[in-house]
């Protein structure tokens, strides 16, 4: 009897603590809602043509998720120098360059800087690459001890023997499951991988990443429509792109920008705001990311809003537990990409980032595609587990849990060969 007390007086004081949210899992929980229409404009009319979608629908839709969702930045900020810290041709069994690169970012006395580490396949000069971020820094993509151990702040997570918010040599290679580096030069493709913390710290807290160059007199923290950690990370993404632009040996023209959960996200709103990268990659990235709001299906935009605060512009919240509100929603997001090649993935038991809403939003992006005369998704029926749709909007749900796998990378290179390099 005392266990039972003290139980549900431990679920009563998590309840207050944290909110009541009863997380739906049940498709016939799913509330009614209407999806908007991307291709008619928020006056309701009609858009027939790419001409009237660039001068129009796509610039009212990108200006409501910058204002409301993810938060605009607030001004523009150039790399104030580069250094190569190291480099070797002798990487990955003798196949690749390995080039390790730090972007340095100044104003008004205050310094940011994030490096990159670039693995460049030996055969192929200039090669296409995929750049992404990673959860734990450079040093657990590849159990390699040329690889730098990032200084900057970290999650702690004893299994990595993090502690104190320090990366420690415990780490290295911890990750290696997720990028099949090898594969990737054999595939005829460059890797560029960024510790995300670099750029701004995952927390609650806007003085110690890069919004802080940003602040204007006394401002502690960005205005309700500026940018949360999201749109930061982006905009790191897109100074990664101002470097491979002056990198002989990258192909600029042909950069995929991937993220997983919630860089996933990143890699949208990323490739969204900079129409240079050359496709777009979202694997798991759920709620805020690939899956619609308004199913209310798995993580909400009230969760998200509440359990991380700093990812969204505060503007964002104003549809908590509102997402009827929403004039749009994420498929949206998807055909703001369009006509560049975009691919949308998720996982079966992955139910927290709702499969199927991340699906729908594929297939109610795809209009938009075949307005530039690309192919989407054809079937409203989400497809068999592992039985990927590659088209230019791409989509697949592979077996298994919420994480990257080498079936992901093998789709994402067999799509990348066909519609990017």
């Amino acid at each position: 009897m005392k266990k039972l007390v003290f139980c549900l007086l431990f679920s009563l004081l998590l309840s207050n603590a944290y909110g009541q949210f009863d997380v739906n899992y049940d498709e016939d929980k799913v509330p009614e809602f209407k999806l908007s229409d991307p291709l008619k404009s928020f006056n309701g009319s009609k858009i027939r043509n790419t001409k009237k979608w660039e001068k129009k629908r796509r610039p009212e839709l990108m200006d409501f998720f910058s204002k409301n969702i993810y938060g605009e930045v607030p001004g523009q900020l150039a790399i104030s120098s580069v250094e190569i810290l190291e480099e070797s041709a002798e990487a990955i069994n003798g196949k690749a360059i390995r080039k390790q690169v730090e972007l340095f970012f100044e104003k008004e006395n205050k310094q940011i800087h994030f490096t990159i580490l670039l693995y460049l396949p030996k055969q192929l000069t200039p090669a296409p690459i995929f750049v992404a971020y990673n959860f734990y820094g450079n040093h657990t993509i590849v159990n390699d001890v040329n690889i730098i151990i990032s200084e900057a702040w970290a999650k702690n997570n004893p299994s990595f023997g993090i502690i104190n918010n320090q990366l420690t040599e415990q780490s290295r290679g911890a990750r290696s499951d997720r990028w099949p580096v090898e594969k990737i030069i054999d595939a005829g493709f460059g890797l560029a991988v960024i510790y995300y913390c670099e750029v701004d710290p995952d927390k609650d807290d806007f003085s110690d990443g890069v919004h802080s160059l940003f602040y204007v007199d006394d401002q502690q923290q960005p205005a309700e429509d500026e940018w949360g950690a999201i749109s930061a990370w982006a905009w790191g993404l897109s100074r990664s792109m101002d470097y491979f632009e002056t990198d002989d040996a990258v192909d600029a023209s042909k950069v995929i920008v991937f993220g997983h959960s919630r860089l996933g996200k990143t890699s949208l709103w990323a490739g969204a705001s900079d129409r240079r990268f050359a496709g777009v990659i979202s694997n798991n990235s759920g709620c805020g990311g690939a899956a619609l709001s308004k199913r209310r299906f798995g993580e909400t935009v009230w969760r998200i809003n509440r359990s991380f605060p700093h990812w969204f512009c505060k503007n964002f919240k104003n549809y908590s537990k509102n997402e009827n509100a929403l004039p749009l929603d994420q498929h949206e997001l998807i055909a703001c990409i369009a006509p560049r090649p975009v691919y949308i993935a998720s996982a079966e038991e992955d139910l927290w980032a709702d499969p199927k809403g991340e699906f729908l939003a594929a297939l109610y992006a795809t209009p938009v595609f075949e307005l530039y005369g690309k192919k989407g998704i054809e079937q409203p029926i989400l497809p068999p587990v592992n039985q990927a749709v590659h088209n230019t909007l791409a989509y697949h749900i592979r077996a298994g849990k919420h994480n990257v796998t080498d079936y992901d990378w093998e789709q994402y290179l067999k799509w990348a060969e066909m519609f990017i390099k």
